[in-house]
């Protein structure tokens, strides 16, 4: 099993940059870069909640999501 925080997919699905998700975040671009490309193994509650903030975002399961290993090798 991973836990996977889906940064870009929700840059993607809102349209914006990783760079702006940061801005209206008030998260750091290479925080949120680190997250992106699972370079990070821990996300704070804090920056949970400013993403949600900033994307209007009441399920945390648009952030974080958990995979299978079946599922991540058939990506």
């Amino acid at each position: 099993m991973e836990i996977v925080i889906k940064i870009k997919e929700l840059a993607k699905k809102n349209n914006i940059s990783i760079r702006k998700l940061g801005r209206i975040s008030k998260i750091s671009h290479s925080s949120l870069c680190n997250l992106a490309n699972n370079k990070r193994q821990r996300i704070d509650f804090e920056h949970i909640k400013r993403l949600s903030a900033a994307l209007n975002i009441t399920d945390i399961r648009e952030i974080i999501e958990i995979r299978s290993n079946d599922e991540q090798n058939s990506k």
